[in-house]
This record gives C-alpha cells, structure tokens and sequence, in this order.
C-alpha cells in the first residue's frame, strides 16, 4: 500500500534560519502488522524541524498520528508517535540519495508500538489453538449473552455490561466470574465482535476442558460519555479511573444480579491491548479481590513491572495465575517482554507465551482459549 500525502501547510519550528531546505519528494517505510507501509512525502519547510500528522484507522476508529523530525542534511529522523500510547521511529531520505543504516538493536518488524526484538524466552507456551476453536457448533448446549446496566458510583450514570452465562446457568449453582476487558477502541461489545467469548467457552465447557463460569465484558472507557469518539486516544485518562468502577459498582452488581461465588479465588481479570494494561494494573493491585489475572498483548499503559509488583514475595503467595502474551509480530511486544523479565528475575511463577500474531483479534482470541483453560481450577 503506498499512501501519497501532500502537505499545503507544515507546522515548523524555526529554529536555525541557515538550517537545510527539505523541500522535495522523500520516501519512507514502516513495517507495521499490516505489513510493509510504504509513504510519499512531499515537503515544504522554513526550519530545521518537521512535524504533520497522519490519520490511521485502528479499530474502526481514526486515529491522528503526529510525525515530528529533526533535519540533517539529506535525512529526516522522525519520531511517530500514536497519541500519548506509544511512539517509535524512522529515517526518511531524500528521494535519489543512498539509504539509511539501520539503527543498532532494530532487527524484526516494527511499526505500530515500535521495533520488535525477540528474545530467547519468546516462544510458545501452548501449542496452537485448533481449528474450529472460535466456531459455533450446533449439537452442544449453549449459554447466553444479555446486556445489562449498573449505577455507576464513581462514573456518576448508569453504565452498561454484556454478560456471558454458561449453559444450563442455574441460580442454585455457585459460579466462578471473569472479568474481560476491552481495548483503546472498543466498548463493551467489542469482545462479541471480534472475539466471540460465548461461542470459544461453549466449545470448551462441552468438551469439558473449561469450568462453566460467567463472563463480565464492560467498557472500560470510566467517564460519562464512554462512546470512543472519533479520537479514542483522547479517552485514555478515563482507562486509568476503571478501577474505581470496576471494584465499587460492577462487581457488587454482578453478585447481587448472579449466582455466583463472591471470593478472590473465584474471580479473574484479563484484556485485550489497553485492557491488559488495565488488568495488570488493576489485577495486580488488588490481589485481595483478584487470583487469576491476564494480560493479551498489554499496550503502553501497563505500570513498570516493579510497580505492577512491589512485593514479589506477596504476589507469589496470593496469584494462583499470571498470563501473559504477546505476538512476535506485535509492535507492543516489548511491554510484556519487560513484565517477564521483571518476573523471572524476582522468581515471580507466571505463564510468558509468544505466538506468531500480531496485534490482533487472532492472538487475543487464542489468549482466551488458553487462560480460560487454566483458571478456577
């Protein structure tokens, strides 16, 4: 795909008026998980620094993207960066001059989040998925899926949660409750459509390799409007506030509407991208309402590991299991990558799997195959 972008007006900081004219035609190329991104800028430019912004469509929504470079001579270095989620970087090079060296340690694809290198430890721990996992079948029972809505303490309004009973759901069963959150773009749908939880934990409660439990699917957006708009990324504050929601309001509802077992051991977190971010953080921090937690290729809002676990000790005694994943050809690898690390080195026990995706529905899809295996057990 090559995009040609034509810039009538650049936004430039004048500082050195001796500095090079950049005016002409430069290319550049990204590797992102939508594969190799191939750019056409035409510039035009009164200082030594460059900035326009690009607008990608993630999840449905469009994304502004803000380039910004410095200028020597026949090369820009821009740093392109996704909102206040992530950034990474590349070198542009005058149309018909040579092309740019590598820069050290930036081996594998990049893109969106940033260069990918992969590590000794980043492989799988599962082997894959089979076919048909995420495929409704017609000669097993099935369970339901019904939106509800709460009052909001902390959001203020009434909010609202798709819920996932399992088959045969009675109130004279105790259940075990997951929590599974969104990402940066989604809502409380968003799992429904790309993801299909109800059809992956049908499949697995027939052929018994799951507990039968209920799942909680919110928007994890906590503010009053918690559409994502057309800029998502301006609604990341309100992902750091979920867990105000989530603690005083959802999960009281959810055990005062549903059978279901009310103590730490019976409850887990997961997400997908932010909302891996937000189990990790939320999950981690509250490990006396949480004892299963997962993280799907957690993005950019993920606490530094030493926050996440401060007391490697407690954390050991009180998680029956840490998940964590990534794809290897995911941009965000390196945020769980420094999960693990952290964990191994402190000797925290936790699962670290790498598949071969991206940042996507398939490797978010396979994550929930996996964790739901190994929880409540």
């Amino acid at each position: 795909m090559k995009t040609h972008i034509t810039l009538l007006t650049l936004a430039v900081a004048s500082l050195s008026a001796l500095a090079a004219d950049v005016t002409g035609t430069w290319k550049a190329e990204f590797e992102t998980q939508r594969g190799l991104q191939k750019y056409t800028f035409m510039l035009k430019q009164d200082g030594d620094t460059v900035t326009f912004v690009e607008l990608l469509k993630i999840q449905d929504n469009e994304i502004n993207i803000t380039y910004s470079g410095k200028i020597s001579g026949n090369e820009i270095k821009f740093t392109r960066k996704v909102g206040d989620f992530g950034s990474s970087e590349a070198t542009a090079k005058r149309e018909g001059g040579a092309a740019p060296a590598a820069g050290p340690g930036r081996g594998g694809r990049g893109g969106f989040g940033g260069p990918i290198e992969l590590k000794p430890d980043d492989k799988p721990a599962f082997p894959n998925a089979p076919e048909g996992f995420d495929k409704a079948r017609e000669a097993i029972a099935h369970g339901k899926l019904e939106m509800v809505e709460y009052d909001s303490k902390s959001v203020g309004n009434k909010r609202k949660a798709l819920v996932y009973t399992p088959p045969g759901y009675s109130a004279d069963t105790k259940y075990p409750v997951l929590y599974l959150l969104h990402g940066i773009g989604g809502d409380e749908e968003e799992w429904r459509r790309g993801g299909h939880p109800e059809i992956i934990l049908d499949n697995l409660i027939a052929d018994k390799k799951a507990v039968p439990m209920i799942i909680v699917m919110p928007n994890g957006r906590a503010q009053t409007d918690d559409r994502p708009g057309p800029n998502a990324m301006a609604t990341a504050p309100a992902f750091g506030k979920f867990d105000q929601d989530l603690l005083a309001s959802l999960i009281p509802f959810i055990e005062s509407k549903y059978s279901v077992k009310a103590d730490r051991e019976s409850r887990a977190l997961a997400g997908l991208s932010m909302g891996g971010g937000q189990s990790l953080n939320f999950g981690l921090g509250n490990l006396d309402t949480f004892a299963w937690i997962g993280g799907f290729s957690s993005a950019p809002n993920t606490k530094p590991a030493a926050e996440l676990v401060p007391d490697p000790e407690k954390a050991t005694r009180q998680l029956k299991l840490l998940y964590i994943s990534a794809g290897n050809k995911d941009g965000l690898i390196r945020i769980s990558q420094n999960v693990h690390g952290y964990l191994k080195e402190k000797n925290v026990p936790h699962i670290w799997h790498v598949d071969e995706h991206a940042h996507d529905f398939q490797h978010w899809k396979k994550g929930l195959y996996n964790f739901s295996q190994l929880i409540f057990r």
